[in-house]
């Protein structure tokens, strides 16, 4: 007897919860994105507030703005997110990628799109923590020779 072996190489999408929505989870510093996608008239909702509201910094809007652009879903889809931890830049870089894995939920033929834009890989970077008898992180107190 031979036992034929399958790779699988695609991750296994989840599909849509009991109300129609695609979940996707984004990390960025301290901060966590929950962000929800489904087929909509195009309304973003960050806790509770619309995305002008919300992310107060133009740089911050454009990047979450230019996952649903580059995939093409602009105004097709009703996003909703919850955001906790961090400031307004680590909820946004949190939105970003968590916005990615939901629109990636929802369309899985837009991987190939949101890989090539970094949309999907997580930036691992965070506050190196201060050390002892040092000033910081890396700042040492002043050296004195006498």
């Amino acid at each position: 007897m031979t036992t034929a072996t399958t790779t699988v190489t695609a991750k296994a999408v989840q599909g849509p919860d009991s109300k129609g929505w695609f979940w996707g989870t984004g990390r960025r510093k301290t901060a966590i994105a929950r962000v929800r996608v489904r087929a909509g008239s195009g309304e973003i909702k960050m806790n509770e507030k619309s995305l002008e509201d919300y992310l107060t910094e133009d740089r911050d809007r454009k990047a979450v703005l230019a996952v649903l652009e580059k995939t093409g879903v602009k105004g097709k889809v009703d996003v909703t997110a919850g955001l906790v931890g961090g400031g307004f830049t680590g909820q946004a870089g949190a939105m970003v990628m968590g916005l990615a894995r939901a629109v990636l939920a929802y369309d899985p033929s837009t991987e190939a799109i949101l890989r090539e834009h970094g949309f999907l890989t997580r930036d691992a970077r965070k506050v190196e923590r201060k050390k002892y008898g040092q000033a910081g992180a890396r700042r040492r107190y002043q050296f004195s020779k006498r």
